[in-house]
């Protein structure tokens, strides 16, 4: 049968060769790649309602122009490319996971997997407010300023490829939360640090913000505030994890030292 030819997911410790792991690596990139060739089609098809979807934010009297024979239909492919690219995202992620897995622990497995499932809503969250929130008026402000001045035309080449990294970006920067979570469940900073040290994690969120391509203070305004507000409750919900995490460790440590 098909599922039969999936690739396995190795156990924690088992052993394999290097051509093993190539070799379940080739069938996962195949695996992620065909679900997203899959997802094309059905993409390109409805590609008209997505440039319009794609299109809303802006102002109703601007209009996007295309230059050249070729790029209203390579408009359309990038579109279509980049939806198939989010709709199969659960699929991409899960074969990198397995390819990943074997090389942690079975009860870090659990915790990773959990922290990707919160991630995803997460993640959509953040796309959300970036499309209903920041780039009305973002685009709003870019697109008029000094628009008596200047004859503004929106090429539709540079506004999609803005508009889909600036969403990408508000989705990675509502990630926030799980990131630091991780962190602190794998030990690597506690949270008493980042109570600590809050005032430089705030620059760094601050720096963040200014990294993302929404360059305008008007965008920049409405992404730094959330953002710190983010990292306010990461610190948080960090808090109340560990202090959750350590009683169970140690309830386990005595339950086993009885035993």
């Amino acid at each position: 049968m098909a599922w039969k030819r999936l690739p396995r997911r190795l156990d924690h410790g088992e052993e394999a060769t290097l051509v093993e792991h190539l070799g379940e690596l080739r069938a996962r990139l195949f695996i992620a790649l065909g679900a997203m060739l899959i997802a094309f089609p059905f993409c390109f098809a409805f590609n008209g309602e997505l440039i319009d979807w794609l299109t809303k934010p802006l102002p109703n009297d601007k209009q996007i122009v295309t230059f050249g024979v070729t790029e209203p239909f390579f408009t359309s492919v990038k579109v279509a490319a980049i939806a198939a690219l989010a709709i199969t995202l659960p699929v991409v992620l899960y074969e990198f996971w397995s390819f990943l897995a074997p090389a942690v622990e079975h009860h870090v497995q659990r915790v990773v997997s959990t922290f990707v499932i919160l991630a995803t809503g997460l993640f959509f969250t953040g796309v959300a407010f970036g499309y209903f929130v920041v780039l009305p008026r973002a685009l709003t402000f870019l697109t008029t300023y000094n628009d008596d001045l200047l004859d503004i035309q929106i090429r539709a080449n540079y506004y999609f490829s803005f508009v889909t990294v600036a969403l990408l970006a508000m989705g990675l920067a509502f990630e926030m939360p799980i990131f630091v979570l991780a962190l602190v469940r794998l030990q690597v900073v506690t949270a008493a640090q980042l109570r600590k040290h809050w005032r430089m994690g705030s620059f760094v969120v601050l720096l963040a913000a200014v990294l993302l391509p929404t360059v305008d203070p008007v965008s920049l305004a409405f992404e730094t505030v959330p953002l710190l507000i983010l990292y306010a409750f990461s610190i948080g919900i960090a808090t109340v994890m560990e202090r959750r995490w350590e009683r169970r460790a140690a309830s386990d440590e005595w339950a086993t030292s009885e035993y």
